[in-house]
């Protein structure tokens, strides 16, 4: 008899681990896109900070995320109160209540995030003895993966705000996800400000940002450190990291403009405007950023040109 029940409980537990497959793989069919930026991003943070941070970013945001999806939809912290629909149950995977590509999705936007922030803060490798920060093969700065920069909290609030820039693109049009390809998978019990949207989800989505790359950077100045990267200029990975951004940026304003939303749409262009030109002077070098030369962070230096027409024009 004890036999027996043991070979149905096995039998149950199979059929369950069966039908959990073959719902993530329904999944993937149904949200080709999010496994498409989820493959990319892993791609481009193993060639970057290798397999071990990697695996470490990607759980450590992913749990935190899903955690604070879990605690919103009960008590309203940190996102404000909000549901999923349910409507696509039996269609892709749910952990819980949650949609597992929803928390998903947080692990490359995030990363993406990242990469802009530290785009403008990682300081710029010098050849000998001049003042010149570009890279040996183009016109771009040729930016160094400081340990100590990319762990400091600089780095955490800037790759913060860009993943709140972010989802106000990604949100409002969302919520809108019955007249395209997403579906209606959750909804407000009140309309928000900022396009149907409350304020208190993008201070849900700063928490996540800080909270994972709070707990990220703490663990990264534990780990051996990676001297190659550290040493040689990281610039093309670094703007693989922010054509991924950029890459999810253009998807959701593509989607705002293709259900007529072009109030939507322009506002989230005019967000980034700004912010583009700010990032091409910054790696175009048109912006005085600091230079490590020897280990050290020193602050890169005006020509003296410069300085001397700042001087007779206080004069």
């Amino acid at each position: 008899m004890d036999l027996m029940l043991q070979d149905v409980a096995l039998s149950v537990q199979e059929l369950r681990m069966t039908d959990t497959l073959m719902l993530f793989l329904k999944t993937i069919l149904f949200r080709p896109y999010v496994f498409v930026f989820v493959g990319t991003y892993l791609v481009l943070s193993t060639h970057l900070i290798g397999w071990r941070r990697t695996g470490l970013f990607f759980g450590i945001t992913w749990i935190t995320a899903f955690l604070s999806e879990f605690s919103s939809t009960r008590t309203g912290f940190p996102f404000g109160w909000y549901h999923y629909t349910a409507s696509t149950v039996g269609q892709e995977l749910f952990v819980s209540n949650i949609p597992f590509m929803d928390s998903l999705s947080f692990t490359f936007l995030l990363y993406a995030s990242y990469c802009l922030a530290l785009s403008f803060l990682l300081p710029t490798h010098t050849e000998g003895s001049s003042n010149d920060a570009s890279s040996r093969d183009s016109e771009l700065l040729g930016l160094i993966l400081n340990r100590s920069i990319r762990t400091s909290w600089p780095a955490i609030l800037l790759s913060t705000l860009f993943f709140v820039f972010l989802d106000m693109v990604i949100d409002p049009v969302a919520l809108r996800g019955d007249r395209w390809f997403l579906g209606k998978i959750y909804d407000y019990p009140s309309p928000g400000l900022h396009f149907g949207v409350p304020v208190t989800n993008y201070a849900g989505w700063a928490v996540v940002g800080m909270s994972a790359l709070g707990i990220y950077a703490h663990v990264d100045r534990r780990l051996p450190g990676l001297e190659q990267r550290e040493q040689e200029s990281v610039t093309n990975q670094i703007l693989l990291g922010c054509s991924l951004y950029y890459g999810v940026l253009l998807f959701n304003l593509t989607m705002t403009f293709w259900i007529d939303e072009p109030l939507l749409g322009m506002n989230g262009i005019l967000l980034y405007i700004p912010l583009t030109v700010l990032l091409l002077l910054r790696l175009l070098g048109k912006i005085p950023a600091s230079a490590e030369k020897d280990g050290a962070i020193r602050p890169r230096s005006f020509p003296r040109e410069m300085a001397l027409s700042r001087v007779v024009r206080w004069r």
